[in-house]
């Protein structure tokens, strides 16, 4: 299973960059640009956060006291990332339940060190959340969308091609998971705006389109199966 881990932190060229390396040496990554955005996502999903602590009205301290306050997250584990590197404020981060504390600035190589160590220690800890030890059963048909070797799991939020796992983001995972519960639907950009980034605003046509181009080519030889209607929207093609 590959660990999903969920940056936050307000400043979007970080977020990017530990996104993109993060995910070249081999997680996935979701990024939120402030605890409020981190706090409407599913953060049972995660194996990881890494925290900025300087943030908006809810700083990362207080996220990670949040999150360590219910039962669901308390042991995934807290990496603090933040300019702050005084003994006062490494000490209230250890705390609070803080795995890891790196201070600004930093190499990517000092993170992806720190990462593995954090994870790496942890696994035991985290096991029992991800791994039951009892008979298995099958799973449910609506915790599993299929079409031939291309499945999604909805339970674990992933997707696997031909038994192997597809490095998709959030929003990409969302896409392709609302175009196969409902096969041979077409969905107008407007739809699709409205289902996965809520009806965002700022949202444009151009943004869907980016992210199916992305999709198609994490998803071959499915990729073919993600159809353009043109001038009406997507749909996932079972023919």
């Amino acid at each position: 299973m590959i660990d999903r881990i969920l940056v936050v932190d307000d400043e979007e060229d970080l977020c990017e960059i530990l996104q993109y390396n993060l995910e070249k040496a081999g997680y996935l990554v979701d990024v939120a640009y402030s605890a409020e955005e981190a706090l409407k996502g599913d953060l049972t999903m995660y194996r990881l956060f890494l925290l900025d602590v300087m943030m908006g009205e809810i700083s990362g301290f207080k996220l990670g006291t949040m999150i360590k306050a219910n039962d669901a997250t308390k042991a995934t584990p807290i990496i603090y990332l933040t300019a702050k590197d005084t003994e006062t404020d490494k000490l209230r981060g250890f705390d609070i339940g803080a795995d890891d504390y790196i201070s600004k600035p930093f190499s990517i190589n000092e993170v992806l060190a720190r990462v593995k160590a954090v994870l790496k220690r942890t696994t035991v800890a985290a096991t029992p959340q991800n791994t039951v030890d009892e008979p298995k059963e099958e799973t449910k048909p609506l915790d599993v969308l299929t079409f031939d070797k291309l499945v999604i799991n909805m339970s674990n939020k992933t997707v696997t091609v031909d038994g192997q796992e597809a490095s998709l983001t959030k929003k990409e995972f969302e896409l392709l998971s609302l175009l196969l519960s409902k096969p041979d639907t077409v969905f107008s950009r407007e739809q699709l705006i409205e289902s996965i980034w809520k009806g965002d605003t700022e949202m444009s046509d151009r943004t869907i389109d980016v992210n199916i181009t992305r999709l198609r080519k994490k998803i071959e030889p499915y990729n073919k199966n993600l159809i353009t209607r043109q001038g009406y929207g997507y749909y996932f093609s079972t023919k």
